[in-house]
């Protein structure tokens, strides 16, 4: 699973294989990870021992380490996906495609066509690894076509709503 991390604004590509093999912005590491409580771990990195607070609050992931204390996101490739489905190029003005960002079953699709929309409604309803995850339009406009059908399986990348 690959999740990118920033920390005091500073970005980072981690990547954990099945095998537990961890690789930091394509650079491999030996790291053993240990939980002790809720929010406290223990790491062991290079033969050095660390004992480090994790805790996430209002989206935001907080690590305390040797007295320093670090802010930042943690996310991993599903949620940066939708993320950049969300705020990609061109969401202000043109034809806007609203695509699957990953393979799913459609839920429901709450707008119809000919209908205004405004910037974060919900347009389509997609369940995928059981969870359901709202598409919205990014930006005010009209919903030219529906090119899904609730109860449809579809695969990522396949065109579910067209907003001009």
């Amino acid at each position: 699973m690959k999740y990118i991390t920033t920390l005091n604004g500073k970005t980072f590509e981690i990547d954990i294989d099945k095998d537990g093999n961890i690789l930091v912005n394509g650079e491999k590491r030996e790291v053993d990870f240990l939980a002790l409580g809720p929010a406290l771990y223990n790491i062991v990195m290079q033969n050095r021992s660390y004992e480090l607070v994790i805790e996430e609050h209002d989206g935001e992931t907080e690590v305390l380490l040797r007295g320093r204390l670090y802010s930042g996101e943690v996310l991993d490739e599903r949620a940066q996906l939708l993320r950049s489905q969300r705020s990609g190029p061109g969401v202000d003005s043109g034809e806007i495609s609203i695509k699957a960002p990953m393979p799913g079953l459609v839920l429901a699709i709450p707008v119809e066509e000919g209908q205004e929309v405004v910037a974060g409604q919900t347009v389509v309803i997609l369940e995928s690894m059981k969870m359901q995850n709202e598409l919205k339009a990014p930006r005010d406009g009209l919903v030219a076509r529906i090119s899904a059908q609730i109860g449809a399986s579809v695969e990522q990348g396949k065109l579910l709503v067209t907003i001009v």
